[in-house]
Order: structure tokens, then sequence, then C-alpha cells
């Protein structure tokens, strides 16, 4: 394996490199630069290139600058042609291998993220003899918000276009088109859904893992009124013409500010995300998102598809440690109120939270953040899809250097890939190897044969594996949502 491989794809030759046994081959194009006219246009297919095409380094992102430290290290790399997808295989031209097939979309909120992460290298899937696959899409503004004149949900559309080219090309690479799961984290675990519950998506892949899913489905009144916002705060018409005129810079920096709540309430961010979602993100448009997404699995959507979903413990707890010691002399119930503000529920989700009560108020301020935004949601996707194979887990493991079972510690163990960089700093200097065995095991069984070895939830409604829980917690409990029970009722 001394030369470097080299793949056929439908618009020209591709060179990779090998990584041992494997073979990394990045940023290939699966649509043309969204720019110029293109901007907010629906993804076009890429121009055909002659000779070789060197895949060695990872292309521009739709995360533009330096966003600090972050929970999972995401570098944004400048330049125009942002829609790419990064391929990791260890069967490189052998289009006979059929091997499965795993894609990655990665989270951020749809207004950050990149898929240049070192955390989503596939190497340790390929080890176990499944090709992996990280795809791009335009964010924020840019990819999801009510332009007239322009498609509707550009970042869907660029998953979908993103996934045909997996359709088309994968076998190249080893994989096998038909056993393709999709899977995806934060805002690329509500992607997942999204597309799960896309009737326009139901060929382009077999099953699906939704790790910490947020989901937008912002609707077409908050879609149309928050681009009006932008467009008046840009100082020009909200039509196709007038956003083309603002740098994407500047449209990153308004978008915030047409989103921020109002006030100077500190709990108001907290209370808007509850109540309405994410800001960006896909909207109910009528054509590629006809209905809620909940609504959709419900009517049957992808119910011939098997889904794992789950969350960590406390997601979102961590957000209000600095405020714990201000806050361990006030009353949990007040505070809880200006969040929840039916008092019967309210009672009984105390009730049922009270190991997490003892940890003190701002413990169950965030743990509540958690179930509201992700842990609920759990419950409410399994229960929608009836009898519908699906999986619910909880990752249970507490970060040693953070505290909590926190939102994004989960994903170097599913992918295998303790020693990356950055990983230390939410898991400590050694993470449990045995941990990521098991979480990563059960992601190589459910890419491989559509079960992640645990008993579904339709036949067992309740039922959950538990990573990384205290040793008096069973590896798999029978009702391992019951604290959130309470709030399914509003």
């Amino acid at each position: 394996m001394t030369d470097a491989p080299v793949v056929q794809t439908a618009s020209g030759r591709v060179r990779g490199r090998w990584r041992g046994r494997s073979a990394a081959f990045l940023g290939i194009p699966f649509a043309q630069a969204p720019v110029g006219d293109l901007r907010f246009a629906a993804p076009v297919a890429p121009e055909p290139w002659k000779g070789v095409r060197d895949a060695l380094e990872y292309a521009p992102t739709a995360q533009r600058g330096d966003k600090g430290i972050t929970l999972i290290p995401e570098p944004s790399i400048p330049g125009d042609a942002t829609l790419n997808v990064n391929v990791f295989t260890p069967a490189p031209g052998a289009a006979d291998a059929k091997l499965p097939v795993l894609v990655w979309i990665h989270g951020g909120g749809f207004v950050a993220g990149s898929p240049a992460s070192p955390w989503y290298d596939g190497r340790s899937f390929n080890r176990d003899g499944i090709v992996t696959v990280s795809i791009s899409y335009r964010l924020g503004f840019d990819g999801f918000g009510h332009i007239a004149g322009a498609p509707s949900n550009r970042g869907v559309r660029d998953w979908l276009a993103a996934l045909e080219w997996v359709q088309a090309n994968i076998a190249a690479f080893g994989g096998d088109p038909t056993r393709v799961t999709i899977a995806g984290q934060s805002a690329g675990g509500g992607a997942v859904l999204t597309l799960l519950g896309m009737p326009k998506a139901q060929h382009l892949f077999r099953a699906a893992w939704a790790l910490s899913p947020a989901l937008a489905d912002v609707s077409v009144e908050r879609s149309r009124t928050l681009s009006a916002k932008l467009a008046h705060l840009a100082g020009v018409s909200p039509t196709v013409d007038g956003f083309g005129s603002v740098p994407e810079a500047e449209i990153e920096k308004l978008q915030d500010a047409a989103a921020a709540a109002p006030g100077r309430d500190p709990l108001a961010g907290v209370r808007s995300l509850i109540d309405e979602g994410l800001p960006w993100g896909p909207a109910i448009d009528g054509d590629l998102v006809a209905q809620p997404t909940l609504g959709s699995l419900e009517s049957g959507v992808g119910a011939d598809k098997p889904l794992v979903i789950g969350t960590t413990d406390d997601e979102f707890t961590m957000v209000l440690d600095d405020a714990k010691g201000k806050l361990r002399f006030l009353p949990v119930g007040p505070l809880l109120g200006r969040l929840l503000t039916d008092r019967d529920v309210r009672r009984a989700y105390l009730a049922a939270n009270a190991a997490q009560r003892r940890k003190g108020t701002a413990a169950v301020l965030g743990r509540y953040a958690t179930d509201a935004i992700f842990r609920s949601g759990v419950v409410r996707v399994a229960d929608a899809r009836g009898d519908a194979p699906t999986y619910a887990y909880r990752f249970a493991w507490p970060s040693p250097t953070r505290t909590w079972a926190l939102h994004c510690l989960d994903v170097p163990f599913w992918f295998d890939c303790l020693g990356a960089d950055g990983v230390a700093a939410v898991a400590g200097s050694d993470p449990p190897q045995r941990l990521a065995a098991a979480v990563h095991g059960s992601a190589v069984a459910f890419v491989r044969d559509g079960d992640p070895d645990w008993p579904a939830w339709a036949r067992h409604p309740g039922i959950t594996r538990i990573f990384g829980g205290p040793p008096q917690m069973p590896d798999v409990a029978a009702d391992g949502y019951a604290s959130v029970r309470a709030l399914l009722v509003r």
C-alpha cells in the first residue's frame, strides 16, 4: 500500500492517502461553491474535472472564523467551495467489497460546526469494516433563512445532495449504497430525525442514529419574521438581491441579533429555546419538510428504518455551573416556575427528580433545560414511531473535568477516538476505553446489521440501554427516561 489510492467518481478521479490499513479522501465536492448566483440556490452538481484531483486536505467549511474553545474541536477553513464530503475507507477502489456505510452530519445549532473535526475521523469504523463519510452543509441564514424567490431549506437540500452523491459514488470507495446509515449529534441528530421524517429522503438511507438530537422545525411564521427582522437590521429588502448584497460575515452577526431574546432576564434565552426551539434550522416549508417531524414520524414516515436515539444525562446542566454558588440558597420551586409555569407539572417533575434536587438548585435548573430540550424528545420520538424499530439509550458517565455527563461527551466514545485532540479537556487524561468499546461496538453492530443489541422500545416501552452508569445502575433499564415523563403531559 505504498502507492496513493486513486478512485473514480462521477465527476472525475480523486487521490487520497493511506493511514495504515485505511485511506482518507478529503474535501471532495458534491456541489459547486455556493457563491454569487448560487449563494441562495439549491445545490448544483460539481463541474467534472480532468486528470486526478488531490483529496488530501479538508476543504473550506461553511463555518467561518475562530469560534474559540468549543466542546468539540471543529476548525473553520477559509474558502468558497464549502459543499464537500470526506470519505474514510478500508477498501478504496473495491467496488465488489459492498461494505456498510456511515454518513455523519455535524452539529452546531445549525449555525456552526465543521466536518473537519478530528473526532469525526472514520478510522475506527474503517477498522471495523465500515466506510465512513462526513458531509458539510450551509449554515445559519444562508442555509435555512426564508428568502422570497429562493428555494427553502437550502441546508436540507445540501444534505440530500450529499446523500445522493453517496448513492452515486460510494461503491467506488468500497461501500454499499443500499446499506447506508445516517448519524449525527445535536443539530446533526436533529438533521437525522428531519431526514427520517422526510418522504423525499427515504431512498437515501436504510437506518438512522440520532445522538442528542436538537430538532428545529421552525414554523413558517417564525422563519419569515426572523428573516424580515434580519433584513431590517441589514438595511436591505428581504429578497435574493437584498440579502445577496450583505457579506456572509455581516449576516452571521445580524442573525444572532435577529434571534436574540428581548430583555435582560438571564433565563429568557433558555426559556425561548425551550418554548420556541432553535431559530435557524429546517423550516416547515410545505415542500421538503411538509409538517413537524414528530407528526411525520407518527404518520409512519420512516417506519421501515431502525432508529437509535438517546442523550447524555446532563446535556446543558453545565451552563449554570458558574451560578451555582449564588443559586444554592434560593428555593428551586419559584426559580423553576419561571421556566415551567404549570404548578402540577412542576411538582410532579421535582418529585421524579429528587436525586438531582439533592445536588442543588443550579443542577435542577440545568437538568430541566436538558430534559425539556433533549431528553423528553427521546420519549416523544420513540412513542410516535409506534411499532417501528426504535432503540433508546442514555450516556451516563460523568466527565472528570466538567462534572456532568455533558453535551458532546459521548461523541469520542461513539467514534472510539479517545486519543484525538481535545478529548482530554472533556473526558480527562484517562477516559475508559472499555466504555468506548461498548458505545462504539453498539454503533458498529447497528450500522452493520440494523440492531444495536438491546431490546426495542416497541416491545418494551421505556426500555433503555445505559452506557457508563454507576455500578448499581443496570446496563438496561426498564424505564430509563421515567424522570422526564411529567413533562410529556404539556
